[in-house]
């Protein structure tokens, strides 16, 4: 039977705040258990939220990051349920006022509609043991999130993938979040339906605690295979929360799904409204953004192809690394620089959330790469170069002197290379005058390993073509 799958997708993004959202405890990862808690998030009785700042600037950031409209005035909201993680017995979130609606996803084909983008607590850490014990880590309670619930519009695990992937580097690029799925900042649950074309949505399941986009794919498609199989058998799919088991390349159902009204949400008391004031707007509006597809699309005007645009702009710092090269050598030499960087500098470059650390500063890199632009040496060279530089952290120019590596264009010392070359290679010297030119660049590599790779090689292939 013609079945079509039906997903929506709600992420959780940890806004990259320094603080909780509602108390002044330390957001930072990997702390001891309980060692960044209050009485605020531990939910003592008594204790006060008060909420943070500079949580909702980044909140407004997204919003504008991803065209979604701010509310005037939201409202937070309890969202009761009762876990071992969540002490006082409800969530501080967003529910029927939310600070955001609407806004899109760019994907390569269409977009990925949103609904909505609210702000939220996160719930603490469920620890459990060999022994069959759990335990709670309370320092994850309390830090600062933005759910961005997409519409169910998306029709695959593949196009699920591609909206996380785009979603999270739009995040990371604003510095809203450092886009971690491996400590859980940036985490998806997805609702997937199966319906015939046509119809009203089906039974949803949610997939819940994936923490990879791979993972994410699987579980959809294996869902899809899942739920097509129960209707096809004449069963009915029920509705409820399943996990991703990789070791068994299955979805393992975990609990009943519940529904909005089993939250029983309510304006929480201690809370006033959200009013976002027009200096909020003002100090939102003010910060310039540069998304991901726009930094793509200036570089490939430059002549860089769609490749090299996308594996420069992996991360922001690489971003900020190229514009300082285009800054420094001219726009005319972007592919000479793209080049350069995919070949040895990225292969050193490390990152971790928003940081990044590349092995050289953008302007010891320029003077390397002018010295070949300006024919002072040629390329071959200005990779031993760059390695010393590397090993030594000496200047190109530095280097280049102090070992005689400056390229050889006097035309008399390459000539009598070219012709030693050429007598000693008679075999191929017939092969080239019979028509196979390609043998060209044996004769090349032979000259520019007589004269230490220093040799110019356009006048190389230029002396070469004359004598043969």
């Amino acid at each position: 039977m013609n079945w079509e799958a039906v997903i929506g997708l709600e992420v959780h993004a940890q806004l990259a705040t320094r603080t909780k959202l509602f108390c002044g405890c330390s957001t930072e990862f990997g702390a001891p258990p309980n060692t960044h808690v209050c009485p605020v998030c531990l939910g003592l009785p008594g204790a006060l939220p008060v909420p943070n700042a500079k949580a909702i600037e980044l909140a407004l950031l997204a919003a504008r990051a991803l065209g979604g409209a701010i509310r005037k005035r939201s409202v937070f909201a309890r969202k009761s349920y009762f876990y071992p993680d969540l002490a006082k017995g409800y969530q501080i979130s967003q529910f029927d006022l939310p600070v955001i609606v609407g806004g899109e996803v760019p994907l390569d084909e269409g977009v990925g509609a949103l609904t909505r983008i609210h702000l939220e607590e996160d719930a603490a850490k469920n620890l459990h043991d060999a022994s069959g014990l759990t335990r709670v880590d309370f320092n994850r309670a309390g830090v600062p999130l933005i759910e961005i619930v997409g519409e169910p519009a998306l029709h695959s695990g593949e196009q699920a993938e591609a909206y996380l992937r785009s979603l999270r580097e739009i995040l990371l690029f604003i510095g809203v979040n450092d886009g971690n799925l491996e400590e859980g900042s940036f985490r998806c649950d997805a609702n997937v339906s199966i319906r015939k074309p046509g119809d009203s949505l089906g039974t949803r399941v949610e997939l819940k605690n994936i923490n990879s986009f791979k993972f994410v794919r699987k579980a959809i498609e294996f869902e899809i295979a899942r739920q097509t199989a129960v209707l096809e058998e004449g069963g009915a799919v029920v509705q409820e929360t399943r996990t991703w088991n990789e070791d068994a390349g299955r979805t393992i159902a975990m609990r009943g799904k519940e529904e909005a009204h089993d939250y029983r949400y309510f304006p929480d008391p201690d809370l006033p409204p959200l009013d976002v004031d027009e200096a909020l707007r003002a100090r939102v509006e003010a910060v310039a953004l540069r998304l991901p597809r726009q930094v793509r699309a200036e570089w490939v005007a430059l002549g860089l192809s769609e490749e090299d645009a996308h594996v420069l702009s992996q991360h922001p710092r690489f971003v900020a690394f190229f514009d300082a090269l285009l800054a420094g050598l001219g726009a005319e030499h972007a592919k000479a620089a793209a080049n350069f960087v995919r070949a040895e500098v990225l292969k050193h470059a490390t990152t971790e959330g928003m940081s990044a650390t590349l092995p050289v500063e953008p302007d010891a890199l320029v003077q390397l790469l002018r010295l070949v632009h300006d024919e002072t040496i040629n390329g071959k060279i200005a990779k031993r170069v760059f390695a010393t530089m590397l090993e030594t952290g000496r200047a190109a120019q530095q280097i280049v002197d102090d070992e005689g590596l400056a390229q050889v264009t006097d035309t008399g010392a390459i000539e009598a290379a070219v012709k030693k070359v050429i007598e000693d290679n008679a075999e191929q010297v017939a092969q080239y005058r019979a028509g196979k030119t390609a043998v060209l660049g044996y004769f090349v590599g032979q000259v520019m390993k007589a004269t230490r790779g220093q040799a110019n090689p356009k006048l190389v292939q230029e002396l070469l073509r004359e004598l043969l």
